[in-house]
């Protein structure tokens, strides 16, 4: 069973979140041969301020 962590600062509407689990599950299929039904797909919405890069806390888009 593939299982797929992705994260992303800030928030997915729902619309994102299950275009992003569909394309995601068609290319695992496809590449890794596995059938669609046994892909598990974790979304993970982290806060800005808990993510840095370079040594500086990310921020908000505006």
């Amino acid at each position: 069973m593939p299982y797929i962590n992705i994260r992303v600062a800030g928030k997915l509407d729902k619309n994102q979140k299950e275009k992003i689990c569909a394309e995601v599950t068609e290319v695992v299929a496809r590449v890794a041969k596995k059938p669609e039904d046994s892909i598990l797909i974790f979304i993970d919405e982290v806060e800005h301020e808990n993510i840095s890069t370079g040594g500086k806390l990310l921020h908000k888009p505006s």
